[in-house]
């Protein structure tokens, strides 16, 4: 009964999100799922600069999805810059490394 260990995994990028258009207001979802061994955390960046879902703000519009998917309640789109429009990458790591997804830019119509 020896059972082969399974081996701990660096993270990878199993789907990649892909560009999106939407309109103000709407719901719009930014696809992202990576593997790895421990499951590796995924965090998002928008224009380099990390993204905050309601995991930190729990009044943020934004959600992150169990698979790791980014979630907008409703894109923001405004003249002070409180807007959602960028260029987004995902980001998974674990204790082995990280991978980092293709970019993906969110237009709001």
């Amino acid at each position: 009964g020896s059972h082969p260990q399974l081996e701990d995994a660096a993270p990878r990028i199993v789907e990649h999100p892909t560009d999106v258009l939407v309109s103000r207001g709407d719901p719009a979802t930014l696809s992202c799922k990576a593997e790895g061994r421990p499951p590796p955390a995924v965090e998002w960046y928008k224009d380099g600069e990390r993204v905050e879902t309601d995991r930190e703000e729990p009044r943020s519009h934004r959600s992150l999805l169990p698979g790791g998917s980014l979630f907008f309640l409703r894109v923001l789109h405004g003249r002070r810059g409180r807007h959602d429009e960028g260029v987004y990458v995902c980001v998974a790591r674990n204790h082995l490394g990280q991978a980092t997804s293709r970019n993906a830019s969110l237009h709001v119509a």
